[in-house]
């Protein structure tokens, strides 16, 4: 007998509105984040209790526009988590964080995924949670809000 339990395959058509959904998001958060290197973290623990996690490294032009991926394969993984998050029948809970590189040092915000939307991260636990371990080399984080992302009207979640 298995000590995890399954997970349930949502229906092509709910996938379809969370991809479109995931695509809308994207767009937003770049939009948000605007110009600058920018990485994106997904962390999401599915309904079977497993974590998994997604990055990409990305760099952003407004004037005029432009969107570099560092890797497509990274990016694409991270697409699919989101994706599948904002869907949501196999996900528990999922968060977005956005580190952009700047001096003296690197700005974080980061999103909550509720209700097949992005919802700004309360900036308490952000800051918790982008806080470097005890005797680990890491850079510190100035945590930020996270900006509310428009949903299109016409959304169908």
């Amino acid at each position: 007998m298995c000590a995890r339990p399954e997970l349930t395959h949502p229906g092509d058509d709910a996938i379809a509105a969370a991809m479109s959904r995931a695509l809308t998001a994207l767009s937003a958060v770049f939009q948000a984040l605007g110009d600058g290197e920018h990485t994106l973290n997904l962390v999401a623990e599915r309904t079977d209790h497993a974590f998994v996690t997604g990055r990409a490294d990305l760099s952003i032009g407004m004037e005029p526009l432009r969107l570099a991926v560092l890797d497509d394969e990274e990016f694409c993984a991270l697409r699919m988590l989101l994706v599948f998050a904002l869907e949501g029948s196999t996900m528990r809970s999922a968060v977005l964080i956005a580190t952009t590189a700047a001096e003296p040092n690197p700005r974080a915000c980061g999103w909550s995924i509720r209700d097949g939307w992005l919802r700004p991260m309360d900036t308490a636990a952000l800051q918790e949670a982008v806080i470097p371990c005890p005797d680990v080399a890491a850079v510190e984080r100035e945590v930020y809000p996270a900006p509310v992302l428009l949903q299109l009207p016409d959304s169908d979640f």
